[in-house]
């Protein structure tokens, strides 16, 4: 089960397809062997870069369950269920649970506007998942636009139990970290884990604010794991240094809309997944693009 001590780098996986826009089975496991091996310390699937959105409910059950036998016990494994009703999310809550995940990731619907709506949500959604299964906050203002301030979220983890881990993603975001972890640190919320998105754009410094790691899919997860290790060993500028070679493609692969075709290519360059299809609707690259694409690449795997 997910606790409040998870950290490292959950990588988001997304969901591979064939090019007639078929789930490719084959490179789902490829993809969860290859993160694996560059040092995931756990995976992440169903969520926003994911396109959950595109698939029917079987499939992403079908996805979920074969992510997690592939896994087969070595890493834990989140499954986003944010879903536009609570029977939905309920539903595929219980049955990924059932198939062994770690936990559930449930981000909020663009309708809420106040704090108090905030917290009345999540305490619905909780009763909906059920108060023993773990789960995390996705703190996305810049899909979801929900805004949620550091009270907010202590009000969330203090009428949840349950709740052990933000998934921070608001940008800028620094110094809402600070406040969470000095709150905690003072005894006034119980600790959470806070793990970071928006593509590791911000990561090393991030770290050095107190998160416990990343959970986002930069297409070199190496990288990542590399720079929670580094800042872990105490190692800052190796980090920075690290981070700052792979820094124009995580700033060109973070571009709203077309991030994750961007992501696809890369992973598919890197004969990670077979293609990189997106399901309809969702851009296409163009040559120009795909030529930025190869001279970020060739500029990272240079001697």
């Amino acid at each position: 089960m997910l606790t409040s001590f998870a950290a490292g780098v959950y990588v988001i996986c997304p969901t591979p397809f064939e090019s007639d826009g078929r789930v490719d089975v084959a490179s789902t496991d490829r993809m969860v062997e290859a993160y694996l091996e560059a040092g995931a310390t756990g995976l992440t699937i169903l969520g926003i870069m994911g396109e959950a959105p595109k698939l029917a409910a079987d499939e992403a059950l079908a996805f979920a369950r074969q992510v997690i036998a592939t896994v087969a016990g070595r890493v834990p494994v989140i499954v986003g269920v944010s879903a536009a009703g609570f029977a939905a999310m309920s539903g595929l809550s219980s049955k990924v649970m059932d198939a062994g995940a770690a936990g559930v990731m449930i981000a909020p619907p663009s309708t809420l506007k106040t704090d108090d709506q905030i917290v009345s949500y999540y305490a619905d959604a909780v009763e909906a998942i059920g108060t023993d299964v773990p789960w995390v906050i996705q703190d996305y203002p810049l899909t979801t636009n929900v805004v949620m301030t550091p009270k907010v979220i202590i009000r969330i983890i203090e009428q949840s139990p349950s709740c052990v881990m933000l998934k921070h993603e608001d940008w800028p975001g620094l110094d809402k970290i600070t406040a969470l972890r000095r709150a905690s640190d003072a005894g006034q919320v119980r600790r959470v884990s806070i793990l970071c998105g928006n593509g590791g754009m911000f990561l090393p410094f991030e770290m050095e604010r107190g998160a416990d790691g990343a959970m986002t899919g930069y297409a070199y997860p190496e990288m990542l794991v590399g720079v929670v290790n580094l800042i872990n060993e105490g190692k800052r500028k190796e980090a920075h240094d690290l981070f700052d070679r792979h820094l124009p493609l995580v700033r060109y692969e973070t571009q709203p809309g077309v991030g994750l075709a961007v992501r696809k290519y890369v992973l598919k360059r890197r004969g990670i997944i077979a293609t990189d299809t997106l399901r309809k609707p969702g851009p296409k690259l163009s040559p120009e693009t795909i030529a930025d694409i190869e001279w970020l690449m060739e500029r990272i795997e240079r001697p």
